[in-house]
């Protein structure tokens, strides 16, 4: 997967300091839990890791880069893609 372009993210996701950023307000705990349960299973499928941050009990911050490289890769924009189908 090679060239992938940006506009096929969700134009909610940012780029800063050489990461993919996205943070969501959801309406409660439970379901910033459940969206985080969601996409610890799409980040082993797929072997790539997120960080992920639920602060103020209800919002969640995503932030994916490749740890080996401080850079973002297709390996990133196709993991964000994943979780834009649970966000």
């Amino acid at each position: 997967m090679t060239n992938m372009k940006k506009t096929t993210l969700s134009k909610n996701w940012q780029e800063k300091n050489n990461r993919l950023v996205l943070d969501l307000k959801l309406d409660n705990f439970m379901k910033a839990v459940k969206i985080v349960n969601e996409i610890a299973n799409i980040a082993e499928r797929l072997n790539h890791h997120p960080d992920l941050c639920i602060y103020q009990y209800k919002n969640l911050k995503i932030e994916i880069y490749t740890h080996t490289t401080h850079a973002i890769t297709d390996k990133d924009r196709a993991l964000a893609l994943e979780i834009d189908k649970v966000v």
